[in-house]
């Protein structure tokens, strides 16, 4: 971490979950098929069998949340790049989806309730370079995995972990930075004076390694923000 600037800038395994038993039968068979228990799915295991799904229909896995109560949540967006057009998921797109993961989660036998498929809502996550990249000027809330210390340099409380700000590019181009003002911003339509001096304006550098969480900040522009409301297909 570069430091804080001030300024105006989860019984049967226990008893051998490997062993061969007949006493058993698979999940389509309609007879005694011996087979083996195996480990439930690994989480791990099942984000990238989604993962290599939506990738394989041209969409990228943004987000994968598995609830105790047998739900899976699955949020996917299109890939980005820089030089093309961007592009917003739509209804079609999550029912596109929904039915392909059916199929492969069916195949895999993942055991699930309910399947959610939905676009990013307005604090969609950001997870790799090419994220932060495409929301570089966007508000953002971070989470440190360790608190400030003594690179809080007295500006800020040393045990403070979370922080909101504009997302930069860090000036020497080799990690990021957000950058805020602690003053409040006026009331709607309240005139600021010309003579007074800008609030001091602090700036926090990080690399994404130094990153517990990142998403964007879920504010609500009523004059049109660049990322509608979430769409889903539940099923």
């Amino acid at each position: 971490m570069r430091g804080l600037a001030g300024g105006t800038p989860h019984a049967l395994a226990n008893q051998g979950f490997g062993r061969y038993n007949t006493g058993f039968t698979t999940k389509r068979a309609g007879t005694n098929r011996p087979f083996f228990l195996v480990d439930p799915l690994t989480n791990l295991a099942l984000q990238q069998i989604v993962a290599q799904t939506v990738a394989g229909l041209g969409y990228e896995l943004v987000e994968l949340e598995r609830s105790a109560g047998g739900t899976l949540r699955v949020t996917i967006d299109f890939p980005w790049e820089a030089s093309g057009e961007e592009k917003f998921v739509n209804v079609e797109d999550c029912e596109r989806v929904t039915r392909q993961l059916q199929y492969t989660l069916e195949v895999e036998e993942v055991d699930y309730k309910r399947l959610e498929v939905s676009s990013p809502g307005i604090d969609r996550p950001l997870r790799n370079e090419k994220d932060f990249e495409r929301y570089v000027g966007e508000t953002v809330d971070i989470t440190l995995k360790a608190p400030m210390g003594s690179a809080a340099a007295g500006q800020v409380a040393a045990n403070r972990r979370k922080f909101r700000g504009t997302l930069e590019q860090a000036p020497d181009g080799k990690g990021w930075q957000i950058t805020w003002s602690d003053e409040p911003p006026p009331p709607p339509g309240r005139k600021v004076s010309k003579k007074k001096e800008p609030a001091a304006v602090q700036v926090l550098g990080f690399t994404l390694d130094e990153l517990k969480e990142a998403r964007l900040a879920p504010i609500v522009d009523f004059k049109g923000r660049r990322r509608a409301g979430v769409q889903e297909q539940g099923k």
